[in-house]
């Protein structure tokens, strides 16, 4: 808990909701910048920037370019907690933006393998590389600013409100996907890109407008801003870097296979299945998971983090196999509902929460660097996640990718065991007895 026991800190600031909405629309640009080369990547990237190739040869390099990205997340990640718990986060959250979207518009403009050679994939490396460290930078910024803006019995919500732009940049992705999926030649992967020009203008002008956290405003005021963050956070509380790390590849690397791979299994599977359907999949998961995200959060601020956490992680491990078999029927209807399931239930239920667990782990003063580094390594695993299926699919089959699904299940769940409830009883009545106090102060000074 924080140490002021004011009514307002406790109640939340006055724009609490607007910027909640304001960091939500920000992560949906940016999510539908970065996811959308993960769908490209699945569907086009790998006849445009790796011709010549075997099908399951294309899918590879094309996944090892998707993960380059992730792998440059960390940095991202590490500057921008820096910066965040030195300077503040709303500067992060407007660089951070307006990084990502100069380089997803270069994206649509670069030249095919068959107009530049080998320069068009090193071109596509390098602008994968600046999207990774914006994207980096977002989760952090984003979400720290609405957890500390928000009431504190409802940060699960507020906090869940921001991760919800998560999934609607993914539905917005694969809309634009979808709609351009008729168009000739390359424009079909072009268009998608290019329109991200007009989102990051109005992502910009609405994130001017939010005001800093009154958390960071009150440390800075006291003195106690922390001269080194990271390394802070690492010397003194590296075991819940660690944890966060385990909490976090579940979600992600689980994200990686349900769905990046599972685009491109559909594909290359025998399976009467074409992108559109897959696109038409992803599009429904992720218009549920909007709702969806948002109600996991709040059912954290309910029953807890952990519990909610533990049921993600147990379905996870059991989903694995199914999922799969359901994929290879090549039933629209079941290809549809095993999209829902792995991602409105298996993925959201964990992000709805991260954003409120993940930062009430770590102290105020290295909150976005602690929170953002792990969260950020653990991309490095699910951006490789994709090629390591489709290598496992190569080797041993569906099984494989099946597999590696549950075993992150796994990794997820023993983290959740060994990771404490930050919204417990034990919590609730603390900040009872501050509502109750700051009340009080009122009431005297009336």
């Amino acid at each position: 808990m924080a140490s002021s026991t004011s009514r307002a800190s406790v109640n939340g600031s006055p724009e609490k909701f607007r910027v909640a909405v304001g960091c939500g629309v920000g992560a949906t640009i940016e999510t539908y910048d970065f996811i959308g080369f993960g769908t490209a990547a699945a569907l086009y990237f790998g006849d445009a920037f790796f011709p010549g190739s075997d099908p399951l040869s294309a899918s590879l390099m094309s996944f090892a370019t998707l993960g380059v990205g992730f792998a440059a997340r960390p940095l991202g990640g590490i500057i921008a907690g820096h910066l965040g718990d030195r300077i503040g986060r709303k500067p992060v959250l407007v660089a951070s933006l307006l990084l990502m979207g100069v380089a997803t518009v270069l994206i649509g403009c670069l030249p095919t393998y068959q107009q530049a050679g080998i320069w068009a994939p090193v071109m596509l490396v390098a602008v994968r590389i600046v999207q990774g460290l914006a994207f980096g930078a977002e989760w952090g910024g984003a979400i720290l600013m609405t957890f500390e803006h928000a009431p504190w019995r409802k940060r699960g919500l507020y906090t869940g409100i921001t991760q919800a732009g998560f999934p609607v940049g993914l539905l917005l992705a694969n809309l634009a996907f979808l709609l351009s999926a008729g168009m000739d030649g390359t424009l079909t992967w072009r268009i998608p890109f290019l329109l991200s020009a007009v989102l990051i203008v109005v992502g910009i002008l609405i994130r001017l407008k939010i005001d800093e956290s009154p958390e960071f405003e009150e440390l800075k005021d006291s003195g106690e801003v922390a001269r080194n963050p990271i390394l802070e956070v690492l010397r003194n509380d590296w075991r819940n870097v660690l944890r966060t790390f385990c909490l976090r590849v579940v979600e992600t690397a689980g994200y990686a296979v349900s769905v990046t791979f599972m685009l491109s299994y559909l594909e290359l599977d025998t399976s009467p299945t074409s992108g559109s359907l897959s696109l038409l999949a992803l599009t429904t998961a992720a218009g549920i998971g909007i709702l969806a995200t948002t109600l996991w959060g709040h059912f954290s601020d309910v029953f807890g983090r952990r519990p909610i956490y533990l049921l993600g992680c147990v379905i996870a491990v059991a989903w694995g196999v199914p999922m799969f078999l359901m994929a290879n029927t090549g039933s629209a209807v079941l290809i549809v509902l095993a999209f829902v399931i792995s991602y409105a239930i298996c993925q959201n239920s964990l992000a709805g929460v991260q954003g409120a667990w993940f930062s009430e782990l770590f102290e105020t003063k290295t909150r976005t660097a602690g929170a953002s580094l792990a969260y950020q390594i653990s991309a490095v695993v699910s951006g490789f996640t994709p090629m390591i299926a489709t290598a496992l699919y190569g080797q041993f089959g569906w099984m494989g990718p099946a597999l590696l699904f549950s075993g992150y299940g796994v990794l997820g769940l023993v983290a959740a065991i060994v990771t404490r409830e930050t919204w417990g009883s034990e919590q609730k009545a603390e900040v009872a007895a501050l509502e109750r106090a700051a009340t009080g102060k009122e009431e005297a000074v009336v």
